[in-house]
């Protein structure tokens, strides 16, 4: 089992979520980088759990702790670690269930990996909860990119069959991408976001779940950041973003769309302006070979409805290796996507400084 990533910017999370707590330690970041904290708790409070009727009632303050590698304000140099303590767990939900496989959940494959040693509470270390020191070390790699004046945001581009239109991928403003980051429900529409919460709330009540997709904007990123194959920009954004729990598929630009688009189309075309080579269109997402052409970085991130559900399903008791019914129990969200969001921001945030890294060395971070 590995729990790090990077070449040139480490991070490994670790914990559970009925654990003591969970945690992240970041290795390779610049000694003397002042770090906003105020702005750290913010983007951590947009994921925290317990705040409105579409999530889980679970409360979590989600106040993070920082061991090490910072300061008198500033990064060490050394490794940057993080602990966020659990404070509100519900552990006996677990107890009925816990050789019952959860349909949905990592239950089965966890057991067989580990002998089944694992942590079966809340689903251990392959719990959502598991993603919130991936938001704090997400918020500190945004930090370093705005450094550069590069600026990440995300809109709930779907929940269900509900669908609300995309960022113009030309033009994308970064008042636009910061306003969405301070919404508690980050959507364009504020009216198709109305519905979109019926449809949460809907499923909440017939104690089921539902999924949906994140379209994600990086705006400024600069040319030439990437390589081509196995470090491609789409490579090391979607490994990290197949990281987070309950995503099930990455697209870029256009995606899965370019595909009913004759190459006349799908192509975008250059032209100049103030010295500075742009195109007329953004089907590709803003990388070519694997590199950044200068264009906003487009993707969306589809997730999955939430395994957990409280109706009747059928599954499996693995100590007494026999079919059985089962319902969960416990506190869950009716659907992950709006605490979603600033995970998967998070994610792209820590690839693209890991490759950007690569390109300008450490040098720029302070």
């Amino acid at each position: 089992m590995s729990n790090l990533w990077g070449n040139n910017i480490k991070v490994s999370i670790f914990g559970e979520s009925h654990g003591k707590g969970i945690g992240v330690v970041i290795d390779g970041l610049k000694g003397g980088i002042t770090l906003d904290l105020e702005e750290i708790n913010r983007e951590m409070q947009r994921r925290a759990p317990g705040k409105s009727k579409l999530a889980t009632s679970r409360k979590e303050k989600d106040q993070f702790d920082i061991l090490s590698g910072y300061f008198n304000n500033k990064t060490t140099g050394t490794p940057l670690c993080a602990v966020i303590y659990n404070t509100n767990q519900r552990s006996k939900d677990y107890e009925k269930t816990k050789a019952m496989i959860r349909p949905g959940h990592a239950d089965y494959t966890g057991y067989v990996k580990y002998f089944g040693a694992n942590d079966y509470r809340g689903g251990g270390h392959f719990s959502g909860r598991i993603t919130a020191p991936l938001v704090f070390a997400g918020s500190v790699a945004k930090q370093i990119l705005g450094k550069k004046d590069i600026f990440i945001g995300s809109h709930i581009k779907s929940i269900g069959s509900i669908v609300e239109e995309g960022f113009d991928s030309v033009n994308i403003k970064g008042e636009l991408l910061k306003k969405l980051t301070h919404k508690e429900f980050p959507v364009i529409d504020d009216e198709k976001g109305s519905i979109m919460k019926e449809a949460i709330l809907k499923a909440k009540s017939k104690e089921d779940s539902i999924g949906g997709i994140i379209e994600t904007a990086i705006i400024n990123f600069p040319v030439g950041v990437g390589s081509p194959f196995f470090d491609s920009i789409e490579s090391k954004v979607s490994h990290m973003l197949f990281s987070i729990p309950g995503v099930k598929g990455v697209e870029f630009g256009e995606g899965f769309s370019i595909t009913s688009m004759k190459g006349s189309y799908a192509n975008d075309e250059y032209f100049i302006e103030e010295d500075k080579i742009k195109t007329f269109t953004n089907h590709n997402g803003g990388i070519l070979g694997g590199i950044s052409n200068g264009m906003p970085i487009i993707f969306k991130a589809a997730l999955k409805p939430t395994p957990s559900i409280g109706k009747m399903q059928r599954s499996v008791h693995i100590e007494k290796r026999e079919n059985i019914n089962m319902k969960i129990e416990g506190r869950h969200d009716p659907c992950i996507v709006p605490r979603a969001v600033p995970v998967v921001e998070a994610a792209a945030a820590i690839a693209l400084l890991d490759l950007l890294m690569e390109k300008d060395g450490i040098g720029w971070m302070i």
